[in-house]
């Protein structure tokens, strides 16, 4: 029973103490954005890495012509994830991209049409890092 409580009093001990030692560093690449940092006093089991962002994209609409449409804009959010497995002395360097927006159902006229994300304004982004199913550290930034 001792050995138990010891073990799981370790893994506390050793997921509490999470801290990023560089970043995280948030870069706007156009349509995704991308965060990068390195994260030090983690446990040794698999991290997983998770960039939620909520952006403005804008919109236009091809019609069957070709003509393009003026462009509106949709509030999405848009999001990636990295897992890492090689976790070494409770170090990770983490690079997670997110997805590029789609555009929302009904941005054109009609389904004859074709809607297109051509830029995308990011407001706020949320970096989660977790280890053995439980939140070990966060980030947030706006723009």
């Amino acid at each position: 029973m001792q050995p138990a409580m010891f073990e799981t009093l370790e893994r506390r001990s050793l997921l509490s103490s999470a801290h990023f030692i560089n970043g995280p560093t948030f870069t706007d690449q156009g349509t995704t954005l991308k965060a990068t940092g390195s994260i030090a006093g983690l446990g040794n089991g698999d991290v997983t890495v998770l960039l939620n962002a909520q952006v403005t994209a804008t919109i236009i609409c091809t019609n069957p012509s070709g003509n393009v449409a003026p462009g509106q804009t949709s509030n999405v959010n848009v999001s990636g994830q990295q897992t890492i497995t090689d976790v070494k002395n409770g170090r990770i360097n983490f690079s997670v991209t997110t997805i590029a927006p789609t555009a929302p159902a009904k941005s054109c006229p009609n389904n004859k049409w074709t809607a297109s994300v051509t830029n995308v304004n990011f407001s706020s982004a949320t970096l989660t890092i977790e280890q053995g199913g439980q939140v070990v550290l966060t980030a947030s930034t706006t723009f």
